[in-house]
């Protein structure tokens, strides 16, 4: 009766038991403690002692190519430019700053990610793993940054892929055309290319999706950066083919800056000159230091700007502006020596007309044949009167005054009846030009503007 009672309480108790015993066994499991003991920073170190050891990796062999094949090893490139500091035109150079990055398969770096804790191995020593040998063809100078720290790491994925990425500044070549400057567009290049490594062993892609990034808020001077466009460049040489990946950088420049500074200024300079045609004739001291003045004005306009300009051998579109400007500003000043001559020879006109008036004919017909008559430099000239005057004469005389009467046109055209209106020679050479002059720029300009802008808009299509 006793054991049959205690076995019915064992019986009673065991499920509690069971439970206790299960509850203990799930606290002191051993995995359970190596999740609470296990350092992954020294699982980390143990990785790379085992990839990278002694022994265990050269860098000097490039990785097989894709699927462990025997093919050429794929680099996948992409770029962020960063700032783009200057365009130089006289140098014909750019400087840009950019973190560049390639991405490539290395299968002799693959290790375990215990379970996904390990994202990646980062290093900092380029070297000890085998790297890409990518130069920049157009580059003239470039440097890597290393405040406070140098600028670069190098990435190490569970699946032996590497990534490496670094900060850098360069300045480039970019070989410009600056026939239509300042209306022109410019085509800078960035080409990367192997130095090495033919196309059998190496080849470099830009990465999928989007292989180059510019930072939003890229500010230039004097240019603006339209689009970007990226290809490729493979070079064949004597010695195999090297894959070779370019980015063409299409910049626009701003005109409003050259507008301001050069156009508008010239435009000024040229009406300025003008002004010389609404002087008066006899301000020969302001006319001549008002036309030099302009044209040395000019000219110093014009010198700086090709100061800032390489010497090319073509035409730009800025030197047909200042040629034709300087020529009108000194057209100006030939216009004043033109009036000079002109009023001169007015008054000579004036001063033989008074000569020989028909009031100073009766008085020298009066006088003795052989009187004298001063001239307006006070010159004696001996006036001779003919002797006997024949009444045939003066029928003759009297039919020639005829003659010119009725040959003058009765409607005289509109332009000589407004030109009429100035007597001498030297003012009408005034008056044409205040029109002429304004007539002839303003068909330039016409021309100039719709011949480049037009121009400008087909080359950049």
């Amino acid at each position: 009766m006793l054991a049959s009672t205690t076995i019915r309480r064992a019986a009673a108790m065991w499920p509690g038991v069971l439970l206790l015993l299960l509850l203990l066994a799930v606290l002191l499991h051993p995995s359970r403690c190596s999740q609470v003991k296990v350092n992954y920073r020294e699982k980390e170190k143990q990785v790379l002692d085992n990839i990278l050891g002694p022994g265990r990796y050269d860098a000097r062999i490039r990785p097989s190519g894709e699927n462990g094949t025997d093919g050429p090893a794929i680099v996948r490139v992409n770029l962020f430019v960063r700032s783009i500091a200057t365009i130089s035109d006289i140098k014909m150079e750019y400087s840009v700053q950019l973190t560049f990055r390639e991405q490539w398969l290395d299968e002799r770096l693959k290790f375990n990610d215990f379970g996904g804790r390990l994202r990646y191995l980062t290093l900092t020593e380029a070297n000890r793993v085998w790297m890409p040998d990518l130069f920049f063809s157009n580059e003239k100078e470039g440097h890597f940054h290393n405040i406070i720290m140098p600028n670069v790491y190098i990435r190490i994925f569970p699946n032996g892929s590497v990534l490496y990425s670094i900060r850098i500044s360069l300045t480039l070549s970019c070989p410009m055309n600056l026939k239509l400057y300042p209306l022109d567009k410019q085509v800078c290049s960035l080409r990367m290319a192997s130095y090495g490594w033919t196309t059998t062993d190496l080849v470099f892609l830009w990465k999928e999706g989007d292989p180059v990034q510019v930072v939003k808020n890229l500010h230039l001077p004097r240019f603006t950066l339209e689009k970007f466009l990226t290809d490729y460049c493979n070079s064949r040489t004597n010695t195999g083919e090297y894959s070779c990946l370019k980015v063409d950088l299409l910049f626009k420049r701003e005109f409003s800056y050259y507008l301001i500074q050069i156009y508008i200024p010239c435009c000024m300079l040229v009406i300025v000159s003008w002004v010389s045609f609404w002087l008066d004739q006899s301000a020969v001291p302001a006319r001549v230091s008002l036309g030099v003045t302009t044209l040395l004005t000019m000219a110093t306009q014009t010198s700086g700007i090709n100061a800032s300009l390489p010497p090319v051998s073509y035409t730009k579109a800025i030197d047909v502006w200042t040629g034709v400007c300087l020529t009108f500003v000194f057209g100006a000043l030939l216009e004043f020596a033109l009036v000079n001559y002109a009023s001169r020879s007015d008054m000579h006109s004036d001063n033989i007309n008074k000569k020989f008036s028909p009031s100073e004919m009766e008085h020298s017909s009066s006088v003795d044949p052989t009187s004298e008559v001063l001239d307006a430099d006070g010159s004696a000239n001996f006036a001779m009167k003919p002797l006997v005057q024949h009444p045939e004469d003066t029928m003759s005389m009297d039919k020639m005054q005829q003659c010119e009467i009725h040959m003058q046109p009765r409607k005289k055209n509109c332009c000589r009846s407004w030109l009429s209106k100035f007597p001498t020679r030297s003012k009408r050479i005034d008056v044409i030009s205040r029109i002429f002059f304004p007539i002839v720029f303003a068909i330039f300009n016409l021309a100039y503007w719709s011949t480049y802008l037009f121009r400008d808009e087909a080359e950049g299509e």
